[in-house]
């Protein structure tokens, strides 16, 4: 089977999903536009070359609407014959995106594929999409009488259940972004960071540092905060729930865009490019859509088994933090070292942009592992209604 490598992978810094974000002025379209010049522009590459451009989204209306990976390419100047698709696996949309993209590669049905990400959050909030809609249908409502929950509830039942108090929580969001800023203080992020123009009061500005970190965050601040979701009906619904989830404990809303060039190791050598990393083994589970946020726990397992690894031969991993309890179940579940976790941060501190946290988290671990000598890295992501995808890369 083809090898399919990762010549380079990019994102913006991220911006505040809301309005008066760092990057709510620019357009979606010019967002993701961005992050495929500057990886033409880095790797040199003929963009009339790639195959497809995959990219995820979520909320795929209004901005975002129109196939915005299609729209973007062509913004980004790609000849008029590249294609692109638009996918959505909920957070884990721009993972899947390079899933994708490798297995196209490894197939041997594509030389080169562009897996990217793309969420604004600022001009098309969350849940958007389904405003005045009912998207679930009489035959689910049937099988599941009783409704689902929203994430942060469910972020809710996983403290609950696996016992984890106020405490530990706020003390694990304090530690991301404490090495959120550690690793921006020292320049860790920049190789990985593509610069946006974006419109100022006096004339255009580039964002080019993350908005969502908080240099100054405490557990002491965060304990100040009160939970986001209490509600009478859930209570009664789950009484084991005492509110543990604050904004302080959960990833903020974010604008946001990555991308990663994935080709062949045969279509690089052609080319003269020189890969960073290979994609190992992948693994896509459904679990209990309730709870929602556990699937990366039987992922990890399976794309463990599928490579022939355990959980000690991975150097670092990234877990996206939607919620801090998600990666502490995970790390408790499958046996892995937190010092290991998310080693510059996560979610709660660099921001959680739907579509592109994928591939956001892909350039992350791919910088990390190579300014660490690691081997192996494995990323995995919490998605709606009860999914994960998990990845191995192997650095070379």
């Amino acid at each position: 089977m083809t090898e399919a490598v990762i010549v380079d992978v990019v994102r913006t810094a991220s911006g505040r999903g809301k309005p008066g974000g760092a990057l709510h002025g620019v357009h979606p379209v010019d967002l993701l536009s961005t992050v495929l010049e500057a990886l033409v522009s880095r790797t040199g590459i003929d963009p009339g070359l790639v195959d497809d451009v995959i990219a995820g989204c979520v909320q795929q209306v209004g901005d975002q609407s129109f196939n915005v990976a299609r729209s973007a390419l062509l913004a980004a100047g790609f000849p008029e014959h590249v294609p692109g698709t638009t996918i959505d696996r909920q957070c884990g949309s721009s993972q899947q995106a390079a899933v994708f993209a490798a297995q196209a590669v490894m197939s041997g049905s594509h030389d080169m594929v562009i897996a990217a990400g793309v969420e604004s959050m600022s001009r098309v909030p969350m849940g958007t999409a389904s405003i005045g809609r009912d998207p679930i249908g009489d035959r689910l409502h049937a099988r599941y009488p009783e409704g689902f929950v929203h994430q942060g509830i469910s972020a809710e039942l996983i403290a609950a259940r696996w016992g984890f108090s106020r405490e530990e929580l706020d003390a694990y969001a304090a530690r991301s972004h404490e090495l959120a800023a550690r690793a921006a203080a020292q320049g860790l992020f920049n190789d990985e960071i593509v610069p946006v123009t974006v419109p100022g009061p006096d004339g255009p500005l580039t964002h080019a540092v993350d908005q969502t970190v908080r240099a100054a965050t405490t557990p002491e601040a965060l304990a100040a905060l009160s939970p986001s979701f209490p509600d009478e009906a859930v209570a009664r619904r789950f009484p084991q729930i005492d509110w543990r989830i604050t904004p302080g404990n959960s990833s903020p809303f974010t604008d946001g865009a990555s991308a990663a060039l994935i080709c062949s190791a045969e279509k690089a050598a052609e080319l003269g490019l020189t890969p960073r990393a290979r994609f190992t083994a992948f693994s896509v589970v459904g679990d209990d859509p309730i709870y929602m946020l556990t699937a990366p726990i039987p992922a990890t397992r399976k794309v463990l088994d599928r490579a022939g690894l355990t959980v000690d031969d991975i150097d670092a991993f990234e877990v996206n933090e939607a919620f801090a309890p998600v990666p502490l179940a995970w790390a408790r579940e499958v046996g892995a070292d937190l010092e290991r976790v998310n080693p510059r941060g996560g979610a709660i501190a660099l921001g959680h942009a739907l579509g592109s946290s994928g591939t956001r988290l892909l350039a992350t671990l791919v910088n990390h592992l190579e300014a660490t000598g690691g081997r192996y890295g494995l990323q995995t992501m919490c998605e709606g209604a009860g999914m994960a995808n998990a990845t191995i890369i192997e650095r070379i």
